[in-house]
């Protein structure tokens, strides 16, 4: 059951701040470390729609108490991640833009946002990241897992482990869109990890943890492409084991019954969260109401808030219910 809502401030020291935005099926995802209000946003959701998503942004920055963005984090060049930033960057201030470089997609649409992207960011600091490269924030480690089609080789700290079930999961060809080639980062703040792959699919997915799981398990994972079949193979997912997960689904995009099946049924998951009902499926295919934060027929843009402790604990408040679920630490 969800108690009421007691998630600490945000000026209270020692906690991470994490903001799943809604932006209607996109992504932006926004961390604040309360100690040192260093920030992270990751991707900016889309454009048009009289500036939602900046709102949107905004309202999160605000709640968290920054008034600026250190580094911004674009996963991929597809408009629903990075097609905001034209409208964010005329009202926040950005310290870094952090990118995999060039758009690999043959699609009108992905070179003309790509474009629209360069224009936005041009005389800004601009950073082009490499798997193994790491994002400087103070008070958290930020390791480059994948970009530009690549992945890491090996993750410190952590010994491979060989997965069983990389034996059974399916072969699964590799699309040619921006997709495989989404930047992804494991976060670690104290013993609290998180996991965001962008809209990694399937079989870049599989380097990660075949023949041996090369990153470990994550508290939080928010889930590869919002809850699309074309991404969380079960290999990958039972292979992270996640303690909570975030589907960035919306109303009519993703949160496909068979992601949403796979992550369900993932060994030791203790909640599915959902930032909207997906309309498109079917009951037994959402999470309880509790767990999600805009339902059908109702207003949209409530978010869901986590709030880490180093110790590995962590907090979801669901911003459309007031109400919290507390995740102990193990």
């Amino acid at each position: 059951m969800l108690a009421p809502a007691h998630a600490a401030p945000a000026n209270a020291a020692g906690h991470l701040l994490i903001y799943a935005i809604d932006v209607e099926g996109g992504q932006s995802t926004l961390l604040v470390d309360t100690a040192t209000h260093a920030s992270l946003l990751v991707d900016t959701g889309w454009p048009g729609n009289s500036g939602r998503d900046a709102d949107r942004i905004q309202a999160a920055m605000r709640d968290a108490g920054i008034d600026h963005i250190d580094h911004l984090l674009i996963t991929h060049f597809h408009v629903d991640h990075v097609g905001g930033v034209p409208e964010l960057v005329k009202r926040v201030p950005i310290g870094e833009f952090i990118d995999h470089g060039e758009n690999r997609e043959d699609s009108d649409i992905t070179r003309h946002d790509y474009a629209a992207y360069l224009k936005a960011i041009a005389g800004k600091p601009r950073r082009i990241v490499h798997p193994g490269d790491t994002i400087g924030i103070p008070g958290l480690s930020v390791l480059v897992l994948t970009a530009d089609g690549e992945h890491i080789a090996a993750v410190p700290g952590i010994k491979p482990e060989p997965n069983p079930l990389c034996a059974t999961e399916p072969h699964w060809d590799l699309d040619q869109t921006e997709n495989p080639r989404s930047t992804g980062v494991l976060i670690r703040f104290g013993k609290f990890r998180i996991l965001d792959l962008g809209d990694l699919t399937k079989a870049k997915e599989i380097p990660l943890v075949c023949p041996a799981n090369l990153i470990g398990t994550v508290d939080l994972y928010l889930v590869n492409h919002h809850g699309f079949n074309l991404s969380n193979s079960r290999a990958f997912v039972d292979a992270i084991h996640p303690r909570a997960a975030i589907m960035d689904n919306g109303a009519h995009k993703a949160g496909s019954p068979e992601a949403w099946q796979t992550v369900h049924e993932s060994p030791g998951l203790e909640d599915l969260w959902m930032l909207h009902t997906a309309e498109d499926s079917d009951a037994a295919h959402n999470s309880a109401d509790d767990l999600i934060a805009n339902l059908k027929g109702g207003p949209d843009g409530a978010w869901l808030k986590v709030v880490a402790s180093p110790d590995g604990s962590f907090s979801v408040t669901n911003a459309r219910t007031g109400k919290t679920k507390d995740y102990p630490r193990r």
